[in-house]
């Protein structure tokens, strides 16, 4: 039986030739999901900006208005109310009571609830979150944290681990996935909680984990055709990832996909998040990641590695 192959075994794509293509989009992509999140801003869940939040589903789609001014008779402050996952469905925020009783978050969601069900028969609470504002500036503080912890120490780790010029087109490449995942949720006004964090995290990790294999194939290439120009060298190094990198994307995007379908409208922020991040990486890994290293310099000096023994060196004929 033969085995599927998704790219034949003597692909030879141009990757390294639209790099000023790729470093164009790129650029402009970042610059676009910046301003996204600069202009509109992110839609902070309970979990940073603190409050109530209460997530009511009811038989028919309700007209919000008329929600709102049943919840405003409760004079329990400013709801701000966003359909969730399906029409039917109606998330609303409202900020904490001023009163410092521990019972008075429970007792204003029990008076939400009970109007809700009073006026639209029917309805379920299917979440009810309560965080103070204390707790959601820490937790702000800690999830922007570990971001750039995360981004920092593996830029730290490429430039220790191989050259610096890996680690400076690591740290540009991850920046431009995790920019590129906050512009996504300010320009859709996806809920962005501590589960979308994870998610960046998980990007993070995914993407750093595609860029080691063809760093460290582009190292070893090195090593082997001493004489290669360096732009056929990094084409080469590609495309001989290119099946082991198309393949795990895929399969993770079919794992997410079935996610995305069948996981409820509760996963349905972190799930987007999965897969755009693996289209995204996948893309900056092959065309930004690779290709920025000829423009930093990579090659421009290479008496000092050492040919492995007994390699015949290959003579590689530089692409435009």
């Amino acid at each position: 039986m033969r085995l599927l192959k998704l790219v034949p075994d003597n692909t030879n794509l141009g990757f390294v030739s639209l790099r000023f293509w790729a470093f164009g989009l790129t650029a402009l992509l970042t610059i676009l999901a910046t301003a996204m999140v600069l202009t509109r801003g992110l839609n902070l869940g309970v979990d940073f900006v603190g409050g109530l939040m209460i997530e009511a589903k009811f038989q028919q789609p309700p007209h919000l208005d008329q929600v709102r001014q049943k919840i405003d008779a409760l004079h329990a402050g400013d709801a701000l109310l966003q359909q969730f996952g399906g029409k039917d469905t109606v998330s609303i925020r409202l900020p904490l009571p001023k009163s410092t009783d521990e019972g008075a978050s429970n007792q204003l969601i029990k008076q939400v609830t009970a109007t809700l069900q009073q006026s639209y028969p029917g309805v379920t609470i299917s979440r009810a979150d309560t965080v103070s504002g204390k707790v959601s500036d820490e937790l702000i503080l800690r999830g922007i944290g570990a971001v750039f912890a995360a981004v920092f120490g593996i830029a730290l780790w490429g430039i220790f681990r191989f050259e610096w010029q890996f680690g400076v087109c690591t740290f540009v490449a991850v920046m431009h996935d995790v920019l590129m995942t906050l512009g996504f949720f300010a320009l859709t006004r996806l809920e962005f909680d501590l589960n979308i964090v994870a998610a960046v995290l998980t990007i993070i990790g995914y993407s750093i984990n595609d860029k080691i294999v063809i760093d460290d194939r582009i190292r070893e290439n090195l090593r082997k055709y001493r004489q290669m120009d360096i732009r056929t060298l990094i084409d080469l190094s590609v495309n001989e990832t290119l099946p082991r990198t198309i393949m795990t994307s895929l399969t993770i995007l079919l794992a997410l996909a079935a996610l995305l379908l069948f996981g409820g409208h509760v996963l349905r922020g972190f799930t987007a998040a999965m897969m755009l991040g693996i289209v995204v990486g996948t893309y900056s890994s092959i065309y930004v990641s690779s290709s920025l290293l000829i423009t930093l310099g990579l090659g421009r000096n290479r008496s000092d590695v050492r040919a492995e023994p007994q390699k015949a060196e290959r003579i590689g004929r530089p692409t435009p």
